[in-house]
């Protein structure tokens, strides 16, 4: 939680800082990420100077309070990066060293939070990292022992029973951070599981280095490496199964290019039909032929629901409109893909030109269609069009400072709302006035629930891509409000949904359709909160299941008209 607290921290200060911002020392133990923050003009210094402007950030591990008393002395504004559970220990160091108890602290001696812990006990703090050193040191007459917060959970055990045997007296806090103990756990009991281990992190990362021993303790090989360039195949040779964890440190890009490496080794010596339908998986996302195809379904649905029987021109329409502003504007903004999906990221640097070509064939074959619907058809979704293929584009000049914001994709929360109005209008309301001229109540009801449904779709996604959209800068819903609090708007937006399924049921005479469609209200909610850390490990099959949602409501359509 710290460590991705500071890199939030930093990048949200770049985003909307002013002024120079740099670090003291390193903001955290990861030199992907330490690159990105230094691309983003976040740069770390080792020395105090005399004179100092701008933000600086104090690192995830802490320092000690003389370095911050000199940083808001030299001129800085400080804000303080760090970790929640390390100013826990700072604050039970600080308290028993004013009563005159010895500090001794379970941990590395010249790892950063440790030297940030010793500042505040003063002359009676003292490091162990062995039973040996602790044996070492003096009885002392009242002493407190606490824990770095990444220490190895097995060797504060025996520090705990060294304490009980030895030194009864001394007070003893177990400070290792939750996160950490859980991740520990969780290695040992994925070692029983697999036959080799792979921990992804910085080689300089505490935490990372804990779940190497953590995972070699149980018996089993355990490779550490930084990023996708160190996998060799051949670190897989004998191993029928393996594990992936990873430091809290570790960015969720770096873990997605991991999995990407070790998938195409399994590919060379995988089952055919493997080799056959991952591909064709993977393009039919990276197309957005499948989201495309999902908007037509939704199409089917509410057209449905409302009544219009011969809803085939506005299923294509939908299928067009969808299939071309999404590959635009992954095109135009592929820039965070690179981080929250890198796999789609290098698909679109490879077919750019043809994908572009894709985007128009569809763009226009949809306008040539609503044409030929009328002139209001034409009209509105070529509005639509223009709206869609404007928000990545600057159209306000640099030179106006006075407008906050010269993009609309730089309108906060603008990506998600816009997403889900596009939907909403395109698979309804587009059908309900090219039909009758004229929107009814039982449009509006199926309106509500369409945009209910596509918001957690997209706001879903959103939670799933924060690290790159806060990279880039994209002030998504989940950024602006937080992911929990996302996740309970999502659970809301879903009864909502229901509530308008079930009135345009009753109002449109075609309640057994409703009753129909309520098992994807069901199923976006276990997605929704299932599983929180989808975006790790599974995040391909998270986005096909929710995808397929809207493919599910044509289905489901399809076997009550017939």
């Amino acid at each position: 939680m710290g460590v991705r607290r500071a890199v939030e921290m930093s990048l949200d200060a770049s985003n909307s800082s002013k002024g120079p911002i740099s670090s003291y020392g390193p903001l955290i133990h990861n030199p992907q990420v330490l690159e990105l923050l230094e691309e983003k003009g976040i740069h770390a210094i080792k020395e105090i100077p005399e004179k100092g402007s701008g933000t600086i950030l104090i690192r995830a591990h802490g320092v000690p309070p003389r370095i911050k008393k000199q940083l808001i002395a030299a001129g800085y504004t400080v804000k303080d990066a760090t970790c929640p559970r390390v100013i826990k220990v700072q604050t039970i160091i600080r308290k028993h060293a004013a009563k005159g108890y010895s500090v001794i602290i379970v941990g590395d001696n010249d790892h950063p939070e440790v030297i940030g812990l010793l500042g505040y006990a003063g002359e009676k703090g003292y490091v162990v990292n062995s039973l040996a050193e602790l044996n070492s040191l003096p009885k002392f007459d009242q002493a407190i022992i606490v824990a770095q917060t990444t220490q190895n959970t097995n060797f504060f055990e025996e520090v705990s029973n060294w304490a009980e045997k030895n030194c009864p007296h001394y007070e003893l806090y177990n400070t290792i951070c939750d996160s950490t103990e859980k991740r520990q756990a969780e290695v040992k009991k994925l070692a029983e599981k697999v036959d080799t281990l792979i921990v992804v992190g910085g080689r300089s990362s505490g935490n990372t280095q804990r779940l190497v021993e953590v995972a070699r303790e149980a018996g089993k090989p355990a490779i550490h490496i930084e990023d996708e360039s160190e996998l060799d195949s051949q670190d897989f040779q004998g191993a029928h199964t393996f594990g992936i964890t990873a430091g809290a440190s570790t960015p969720n890009w770096i873990i997605n290019r991991v999995l990407k490496k070790i998938e195409s080794f399994q590919h060379k010596d995988g089952k055919k039909w493997r080799k056959m339908i991952e591909p064709v998986q993977q393009v039919l996302f990276h197309t957005n032929l499948y989201v495309a195809f999902g908007a037509a379904c939704l199409t089917y649905a509410s057209t449905t629901l409302q009544g219009i029987e011969k809803n085939f021109s506005y299923i294509f329409i939908s299928f067009l409109y969808v299939l071309s502003m999404h590959t635009f504007n992954n095109l135009i903004g592929r820039k965070s893909d690179q981080f929250n999906d890198p796999a789609r990221a290098s698909f679109y640097e490879k077919f750019k030109y043809r994908l572009a070509l894709l985007g128009c064939i569809s763009g226009g074959t949809g306008l040539v269609t609503a044409c030929a619907m009328g002139m209001m058809p034409f009209l509105l979704l070529t509005a639509m069009s223009i709206m869609g293929l404007l928000y990545n584009i600057r159209f306000v000049p640099d030179r106006f400072r006075l407008i906050p914001y010269h993009r609309i994709n730089e309108i906060p929360g603008s990506k998600t709302i816009l997403i889900v109005l596009a939907w909403g209008i395109v698979t309804s309301i587009f059908p309900a006035l090219a039909e009758n001229g004229a929107i009814s109540f039982l449009s509006i009801l199926v309106f509500f629930w369409t945009i209910g449904i596509v918001f957690v779709r997209t706001a879903f996604f959103d939670i799933l891509a924060m690290q790159g959209d806060r990279i880039v800068g994209t002030k998504t819903i989940p950024i602006i409000i937080g992911e929990r609090k996302t996740r309970v708007l999502l659970k809301q937006t879903l009864i909502g949904s229901f509530v308008f399924l079930f009135l345009a049921g009753l109002w449109g005479s075609v309640f057994s359709l409703a009753f129909f469609l309520c098992p994807i209200l069901f199923l976006m909610a276990f997605l929704v909160y299932s599983n929180k850390d989808l975006e790790l490990f599974v995040r391909i099959w998270s986005m096909f299941w929710m995808e397929a949602n809207f493919v599910l409501a044509g289905l489901l359509t399809y076997i009550w008209r017939f």
